[in-house]
């Protein structure tokens, strides 16, 4: 199937020494080598057909890191030029080859309102008025939307943000914990 030629990838030498030795090294990640052998092939002038048929990769992401690495080679011409020295070139390099930070949804709740939730917890329920000897997840969220400390929270988020807030040498929950003995 023919499409349009893949980029170009012209390595230096040293370039080729820092790849294969990444290749070479036993703590590189399985991705870091995959996406090194990928650099390493076109270089050797392979399609993006015939590298991922070589390796059992998609084509669409032997074109993504190609491209990633023609964007940085730039780059590493001109710090090879300075004369940097092989460990800093060798993290350059892994830079190029390493996901790029994707920041994911925002937090629906701040660090604020998660302490307050738990604070929440610690404090008696018969203080609040709530009819019961201790808190359930269910009975803070619908406490901590009456303090207007948060609009909504389902209980699991409740849940989650007291487990999460325990120290991790006990498996119990903070609930368990704060109840009377």
């Amino acid at each position: 199937m023919s499409g349009p030629s893949p980029l170009p990838i012209q390595l230096s030498q040293r370039q080729q020494a820092i790849l294969q030795q990444i290749l070479r090294r036993h703590t590189s990640s399985q991705r870091l080598v995959r996406r090194v052998q990928i650099v390493l092939k076109a270089n050797q002038g392979e399609n993006n057909e015939r590298i991922g048929r070589e390796l059992h990769l998609n084509r669409n992401s032997i074109a993504k890191w190609r491209s990633r690495w023609h964007e940085g080679a730039k780059k590493l011409a001109l710090l090879e030029a300075k004369g940097i020295d092989d460990k800093s070139l060798m993290k350059w390099v892994e830079d190029i080859l390493v996901d790029q930070h994707r920041p994911g949804t925002p937090a629906t709740f701040s660090t604020e309102q998660v302490v307050q939730i738990v604070a929440l917890a610690c404090e008696d329920p018969e203080a609040s008025q709530v009819p019961t000897s201790h808190w359930t997840p269910k009975e803070l969220a619908k406490e901590a939307v009456h303090r207007g400390i948060v609009k909504r929270i389902s209980p699991r988020s409740v849940e989650r943000f007291l487990k999460r807030s325990h120290s991790t040498t006990s498996s119990k929950s903070i609930l368990a914990q704060l109840q009377p003995r």
